[in-house]
């Protein structure tokens, strides 16, 4: 009876689905073999959530009474990521010694009016799965932790403290001078020089002047910053109209009662008086060059070291990223890409590139081709960043500046829809990380008072065209250009040379005749 039944079952499905589409498997059960592109019989029609118009609204931003922004962004889940911003960085050292960002990091999270030390922090924040952080730029200084929701007041009261209430104990500051000294020494042994080449091409473009000035502390200066020099900058920075508490994953309401109670009429630990000494330089572009004469040849030791190579940075004004031109810029930098000479995976990598395609692939002996772009609030420096042997560096210099010079051709319709793509689906992808989406909601809030949302900005890149990337790279091209050089610069091209090249249609360096080689 059983298996008469079995069999009936199997005829309907084989009635159903056809006998092409059935597959008899060993256990004994059957499977229709049908596409994955088309439904399957049977199942109901799926129906998708639709956006109710809510989006335009998703990061609520509320003014205190005192100037303090209040910014939040609802993300469902169990943590959140609660922060407090603040507009100040290395830009704003002009009237005082050049490190006081620097320091101001390394000793965050320290001991408070509240609590006695950074492990008392650590463990306070340990009772709620929470860690804590704190990064400075060239012009933002930023105080984040990541908890579970249920403790946002603890969060908000501790961020409270560290920001307006630290102690700075003599051992706290002597500790963080250690820090910074083995922080320098690293800068300068570790095998990727980016950050020193970062540096340095800042120094070239805005000559002793807002974001040219140094992020990491000179040695000279280590032992000047002491806790007077520190408050007298505090006094005038880290007060609440230049500040953005932010959130993502909390109720609006929620973080401004928090902030209402923690933040609104606290006197901070260096009193309060009348802000005279704020520094409101607009970056004035200077180009040049800064060269750094460096053996490079026992950088990387070991089984297998990397070998001795020279890096040139160059690079040439762009724009601030409060301009309409900021998206062409940011195409246009994704569409250089570039990356090392030996990168792991295929064309989602980056590897159409112009800077993979026209100076990795057709030149062996080039270890890195990277563009860059940094942006700030009232100027931009796009670059590129080349390493090569020693012997080839006038070579590489030139290939460079030719790439540059192309820059104000037609952009192809294919590389410019590529270009365009990878960057709305980096940021998206991005995005997805909500410690991210805070920096975004604050540093956006802090430098605008609102926030442009992720389908507002695919829109401006989708809306960018050809004829935009050949305008923005005729205007920057007529910028002096900003040289960084760090290693072996025997066949370095002198400066007045590679801005020859850049005025010139092709991009060439001028040609040099020597008697004796």
């Amino acid at each position: 009876m059983a298996t008469h039944m079995s069999r009936c079952r199997t005829w309907s499905r084989v009635q159903r689905f056809g006998i092409a589409a059935y597959r008899k498997y060993s256990s004994g059960g059957g499977y229709p073999n049908i596409s994955l592109s088309t439904p399957l019989p049977g199942i109901p029609k799926p129906v998708f959530a639709s956006v109710d118009g809510q989006e335009k609204y998703e990061t609520k931003i509320t003014t205190l009474e005192n100037g303090l922004k209040v910014a939040s962004q609802n993300k469902f889940g169990q943590f959140c990521t609660v922060g407090i911003l603040v507009n100040s960085g290395s830009r704003h050292e002009a009237k005082y010694p050049s490190g006081i960002a620097h320091f101001l990091e390394k000793l965050a999270f320290s001991s408070t009016a509240q609590y006695g030390s950074k492990d008392e922090i650590l463990l306070t924040l340990e009772k709620h799965g929470g860690i804590c952080d704190c990064q400075t730029s060239r012009d933002t200084t930023m105080y984040a932790v990541s908890a579970e929701v249920k403790g946002l007041d603890t969060v908000v009261s501790l961020l409270s403290d560290a920001v307006l209430q630290p102690r700075l104990l003599d051992e706290e500051i002597e500790m963080t001078r250690m820090v910074v000294r083995f922080e320098l020494e690293d800068l300068n042994m570790r095998p990727d020089p980016e950050p020193l080449l970062t540096e340095m091409i800042h120094a070239a473009a805005y000559r002793g002047n807002t974001v040219g000035l140094p992020r990491f502390c000179p040695a000279d200066n280590v032992e000047k910053i002491d806790k007077k020099v520190l408050h007298s900058y505090l006094r005038n920075y880290y007060c609440p109209e230049r500040m953005v508490l932010a959130g993502v994953g909390i109720e609006h309401e929620q973080l401004v009662e928090c902030a209402r109670k923690y933040l609104l009429n606290v006197k901070p630990v260096w009193g309060t008086s009348t802000v005279a000494n704020v520094d409101l330089s607009v970056a004035q572009y200077t180009g040049g060059i800064v060269k750094m004469e460096k053996d490079m040849s026992d950088v990387s030791l070991g089984p297998t070291p990397i070998p001795e190579l020279t890096h040139i940075m160059i690079g040439l004004e762009s724009c601030s990223f409060l301009e309409e031109d900021f998206i062409p810029f940011a195409v246009l930098n994704m569409m250089m890409g570039g990356g090392g000479s030996f990168s792991a995976g295929g064309p989602g990598k980056g590897m159409f590139t112009r800077l993979y395609l026209n100076v990795l692939n057709r030149h062996h002996w080039m270890y890195n081709a990277t563009s860059y772009h940094h942006s700030y609030e009232d100027s931009g420096l796009l670059c590129i960043h080349a390493s090569a042997d020693p012997r080839q560096v006038r070579e590489m210099v030139e290939i460079i500046t030719r790439e540059f010079i192309q820059m104000a051709g037609n952009a192809g319709e294919m590389e410019l829809e590529r270009a365009k793509t990878q960057l709305k689906s980096m940021l998206m992808m991005n995005l997805e990380s909500r410690p991210v989406i805070f920096e975004d909601v604050g540093r956006q809030v802090l430098s605008t008072g609102k926030r442009k949302l992720p389908h507002e900005l695919c829109e401006l890149i989708s809306n960018v065209t050809a004829s935009d990337i050949k305008r923005v790279t005729t205007k920057m091209l007529r910028s002096k250009p900003a040289v960084a050089a760090l290693g072996d610069l025997t066949e370095l091209p002198s400066y007045e040379h590679i801005q020859a090249a850049l005025s010139s249609k092709d991009g060439r360096l001028p040609r040099m005749y020597r008697l004796f080689r």
